[in-house]
């Protein structure tokens, strides 16, 4: 299988166990932070775009983790930079310590320079893992996720909000099977989450088919039209509350073909209760 270069760009970065989708910073002057995650997984929120005062050693970011979620982890490892979470995971925290990271600092701070706190919270994006529970429901925004950047006395400095949007697992084939011969009108059929509408297009992106998810999760549809003989791909889509996943490629190979129209059955995958496909 292949994946298609959205999947490839949009797709989810699996690392040590943890499914991680990158938040993205707003490029303007406010704390700022969105990230989408399926139910069920961890995601990483990164927070960035304070451009205020340079604070120094003792200034603090906190992220409150949306309603449901809770905050599981602060991987950034940067020198003067600590991560912590409370107990029960409500929010997380980095803490600046005062040392600059290598990689920021200048190998010759110039006269009159802030040192170490010109470089603290700012041209950064600061990674928090949230976890999404499995009855969270896709295409939900969570409530309640905020961001707070105080000086080391205490004082907010900034707030900022992030949005965190409730994922859709992407759809998979479960036939047909990539490299096996094929005839004109093979049956689709996959996986996908309970009443997710399900779109299978062609390497032309010419749709195929289309269909409902059962509520037991699985998905079938037959083309509306013979496929072309010869190599092809197909890959599938699904959709639901505004939130689209799309499945790997599967490479096909079209030895014969079905004249005459489809036979169409009347209703969807779900109508009929995901019996047998």
């Amino acid at each position: 299988m292949s994946r298609s270069w959205k999947t490839t760009i949009l797709g989810l970065l699996a690392v040590a166990g943890v499914v991680i989708t990158p938040g993205t910073a707003y490029g303007g002057d406010d704390l700022w932070a969105s990230a989408t995650i399926e139910p069920g997984r961890e995601g990483i929120v990164e927070v960035g775009g304070y451009a205020g005062t340079p604070l120094g050693a003792g200034s603090v970011l906190t992220l409150t983790a949306p309603s449901t979620t809770t905050v599981t982890g602060t991987p950034f490892t940067g020198l003067g930079y600590r991560g912590s979470v409370t107990l029960g995971g409500s929010t997380g925290t980095y803490t600046f310590e005062g040392t600059p990271a290598a990689a920021d600092a200048p190998e010759e701070e110039p006269e009159g320079s802030q040192g170490s706190a010109a470089v603290a919270w700012k041209d950064r994006k600061y990674p928090f893992v949230l976890s999404v529970p499995a009855d969270a429901e896709p295409g939900t925004r969570l409530p309640d996720c905020a961001l707070v950047l105080r000086d080391a006395n205490g004082t907010v400095r900034q707030r900022g909000t992030c949005t965190v949007t409730v994922g859709l697992p992407a759809p998979a084939f479960s036939r047909p099977h990539s490299g096996v011969p094929l005839g004109g009108r093979p049956k689709m059929v996959g996986t996908a989450y309970p009443g997710a509408q399900v779109t299978v297009r062609d390497a032309r992106e010419e749709e195929i088919c289309a269909t409902t998810t059962a509520p037991s999760g699985v998905w079938w549809c037959d083309p509306s039209h013979a496929l072309a003989p010869g190599t092809g791909r197909l890959q599938a889509t699904a959709t639901l509350n505004g939130v689209s996943a799309t499945s790997e490629q599967i490479d096909i190979l079209v030895t014969g073909s079905t004249d005459g129209p489809a036979k169409r059955r009347t209703g969807t995958a779900s109508d009929r209760g995901g019996g047998r496909p």
